[in-house]
């Protein structure tokens, strides 16, 4: 059964049963009297001079309170008159029109009344302004869906900040502020955001220690930007970490990432380096595996630089993915070098880096880890002019011989 209407509900509804009466029966007094919107009629400065019955419903006012008494601006609210003075009369004066005016009017018992107001100054033969016809519709409903509306968007805006703040911090747990200290080697890295850094990206790198004289390096770029992104970044970045404890090949790790992530409800996919450092006896080897990343690059106190390690499938998108473990022996002096696409794809005015500019670059008289990732990070950012359209990351390590000279 339905609930009786209230009052306010019965008003409304009688005067457009009345209004439609009186089209029926085409009085035009009444047309006037019980419009569905409320009806003023005043002079050019604001007196009023006529009402409809409809106004006075809306408003709780008596026809001799405002009929030659009150002007129209004394109805509206402070800030109403303030607009009414500023923007609307003004505008009523040079168009002789205002259409879809916002404002609130003051009520006989003090509550405040949102209303939509056209109106329309008349003119005489002469030109010399007449009378100013005001049309007033109840937007209470219209005021309330619009702040609806708004209350929405600031906690969809909420909600947003909340997340990009919760993928900011998960970012910054992806490029650790400082680096450990591996005895017997030297290690560098560096990163820069894409565009003015407020995208969170999905490029990182981790470094850690899986037992005495044997750690890992891991370097990966995940498909797209945002906080999806950085959610599976956090997915593939602790999922390296435990499955290198259990897998001695970094091939057994980007398996074990490529199985986490085909379970994963993402259609995310990354590339991923993962280099193997393991100390034996006193030298060094590294074992590489790639997951269709750029390769790492050797350099060797003597000779040109040169990729290791084989390519392998992107990872997160195939079933059977193959994965390859390369190992080479590291002497004194020489250094790897693994990178992001950020570097070998960076663009300047249809001008890519690529890999052959990269070559170039670090063939130059060799320099410390340190050194020569601050260098790299300028020279790939100098040559997009301070705006990179991607993330970049660069790790370096070495066998130090004694004769690196940081800057």
């Amino acid at each position: 059964m339905c609930a009786p209407r209230t009052e306010e509900e019965r008003e409304p509804t009688a005067t457009l049963d009345a209004f439609l009466t009186a089209l029926a029966g085409d009085d035009p007094e009444q047309l006037y009297d019980r419009a569905p919107c409320g009806y003023l009629t005043s002079t050019p400065d604001g007196l009023i001079a006529k009402v409809n019955a409809t106004f006075l419903i809306l408003t709780g006012y008596e026809r001799g309170d405002l009929v030659g008494e009150r002007r129209f601006v004394d109805l509206l609210s402070a800030g109403g008159r303030i607009y009414h003075e500023t923007h609307y009369a003004p505008m009523l004066q040079m168009q002789g029109v205002a259409r879809e005016i916002a404002l609130d009017l003051v009520c006989a018992d003090g509550r405040r009344l949102p209303v939509l107001v056209n109106s329309v100054l008349e003119h005489d033969a002469s030109g010399a302004a007449t009378v100013v016809r005001t049309a007033v519709f109840d937007a209470s409903q219209r005021r309330e869906y619009e702040r609806e509306l708004l209350r929405a968007k600031e906690r969809a805006e909420s909600s947003e900040a909340r997340a990009r703040m919760l993928a900011r911090t998960l970012q910054q747990s992806f490029t650790p502020p400082t680096h450990p200290l591996i005895p017997g080697l030297e290690l560098a890295a560096g990163y820069r955001p894409a565009g003015d850094g407020s995208e969170i990206g999905g490029d990182f790198y981790d470094v850690f220690e899986v037992s005495p004289d044997d750690w890992c390096l891991v370097i990966g770029d995940i498909c797209g930007k945002g906080v999806e992104a950085a959610v599976v970044t956090a997915v593939a970045r602790h999922t390296v970490r435990a499955a290198a404890v259990r897998q001695p090949e970094p091939s057994g790790a980007l398996t074990t990432l490529n199985e986490v992530l085909l379970r994963h409800d993402t259609d995310r996919f990354c590339t991923l380096a993962v280099v193997r450092l393991r100390q034996r006896t006193g030298d060094w080897t590294a074992t590489v595996s790639c997951g269709g990343h750029p390769l790492p690059i050797l350099i060797r106190r003597q000779g040109a630089p040169e990729t290791f390690g084989q390519p392998g499938s992107l990872v997160g998108i195939l079933d059977a993915p193959h994965f390859e473990d390369v190992t080479i022996d590291l002497e004194a002096g020489d250094l790897i070098v693994a990178y992001t696409d950020g570097v070998s794809e960076a663009r300047n005015a249809g001008h890519h880096f690529y890999d052959e500019r990269l070559m170039e670059f670090l063939a130059e008289p060799c320099e410390s880890p340190g050194v020569l990732v601050r260098r790299l990070l300028d020279e790939v950012m100098q040559f997009q002019a301070d705006l990179p359209r991607d993330d970049i990351a660069v790790v370096a390590v070495s066998v130090p011989d004694g004769a690196w000279t940081e800057g």
